[in-house]
């Protein structure tokens, strides 16, 4: 096995899962473990400036070794794994010269297929690396990892010229708090990448706003027998809730550059109910106009009730789009294009349906779109890797730091 394999078959070992409405980050303690594995890592690979913060947050720096300056680059990836799916007991399966059809998945009670993928079908005679079916990979984002850590062993082993490189790897960032505590000074460069993204040839510098709602609804509970004119059944007015967005603006009716409100989560009793949804729209106005529709509906759903039955919504915004912080800064975009057709990959310019720390860090000044890891279907137990996706993004990365030290030397 290549070394990047080894690497990344190390990182999912890690149990690193993020827990969603924990106050403290990182939010699990396997987080922690890898994080500290990796700060020995880069110090036994020859980093400098190696940190591991209070909030698990490890920082390195690569060297430079060219006579002129260069400006500092940076290149990210988070430590956790989805909340959606178990990250414990990953069992990757390597899947050599695919040959197409369905793929079973452990002892064949699951099965990655073409059909429900189509995908798949340009995956031929690739290396595919897959879960058992009983977890998701933690390609999102530990391949990230494996990959910014081999780029730069191979820089250095290979002395391909460079200026300083900043590397990072962030707790928690699928709960959204990854760059909450994520020190932009300390990190000292003048811009970054994140390596999050998904296919092959992925660059993308726009995402969604986003924001979490919890809508509580409190009701009143008696005897079925004796419930008329007195039962407020709150879980009754969740669904009313519910059906009361607009059932097209869901996740599994939109694409590109249309946002959603989704349901993520519902639990409760006649007395009292809690719902848990996400709200996601490119636009700010449109993300404003969502959030708003969230307090008219609790407002229609609520009429009447009685004195102590009531609808509560909280809402909690997470990160902004970051298209006009990256667009101040066109040279980061051009770099990783051109990287990309030196490779001979074609950039593949699209908007990020999520979010990735490069969206908070670049408000917090810190230009950061995201380059791609050669995985797809994250969050889930049909998650799945290539190699090849993975050595090109390796490419990537490498020729990123070399065009961004060409290009200061003019």
């Amino acid at each position: 096995m290549d070394k990047l394999l080894d690497r990344f078959f190390n990182y999912v070992s890690f149990d690193t899962q993020a827990k969603a409405n924990v106050k403290h980050v990182p939010s699990t303690e396997g987080q922690l473990k890898l994080a500290r594995a990796l700060q020995q890592e880069m110090i036994v690979l020859g980093f400098e400036r190696v940190s591991l913060s209070e909030h698990g947050c490890v920082m390195g720096t690569l060297p430079g070794n060219v006579s002129w300056p260069v400006p500092a680059i940076g290149f990210i990836s988070h430590l956790d794994t989805s909340p959606d799916f178990s990250g414990k007991h990953v069992t990757p399966q390597v899947v050599e010269n695919y040959r197409g059809g369905d793929i079973a998945l452990g002892i064949g009670d699951e099965v990655l297929s073409p059909v429900m993928f189509p995908i798949l079908h340009q995956m031929l005679g690739q290396t595919l690396i897959t879960t058992d079916g009983k977890t998701l990979l933690g390609a999102d984002d530990k391949a990230g990892i494996a990959e910014i850590l081999t780029a730069m062993v191979r820089l250095k082993q290979q002395k391909i010229p460079h200026g300083d490189i900043r590397v990072a790897f962030t707790p928690d960032e699928e709960v959204g708090k990854g760059a909450h505590f994520f020190d932009v000074a300390a990190f000292d460069a003048a811009w970054a990448y994140t390596v999050d993204g998904g296919g092959v040839g992925e660059l993308e510098c726009e995402n969604f706003n986003a924001a979490a709602v919890t809508v509580k609804i409190v009701g009143n509970n008696v005897h079925p027998g004796s419930a008329k004119g007195v039962m407020v059944n709150a879980l009754s007015l969740a669904t009313r809730f519910q059906q009361a967005l607009p059932a097209e603006e869901t996740p599994e009716h939109t694409e590109g550059y249309q946002g959603f409100y989704h349901l993520n989560s519902i639990k409760g009793n006649v007395e009292r109910a809690e719902m848990h949804y996400i709200l996601r729209d490119f636009e700010r106005e449109g993300f404003e106009a969502r959030k708003r529709k969230m307090i008219e509906v609790a407002q229609q759903v609520g009429r009447g009730l009685p004195r102590d039955c009531y609808i509560e919504v909280a809402i909690e915004d997470n990160y902004y789009n970051m298209r006009e912080q990256v667009a101040e800064h066109p040279h980061v975009i051009q770099l990783a294009q051109q990287a990309m057709r030196d490779c001979d990959i074609e950039p593949v310019m699209k908007p990020i349906r999520g979010g990735t720390d490069g969206a908070q860090l670049s408000f917090k000044g810190l230009p950061c779109p995201n380059l791609f890891t050669g995985g797809y279907n994250f969050h889930g137990k049909h998650e799945f890797i290539t190699l090849e996706g993975m050595e090109q993004a390796v490419a990537v990365i490498m020729r990123i730091a070399t065009l961004s030290a060409e290009r200061a030397k003019r």
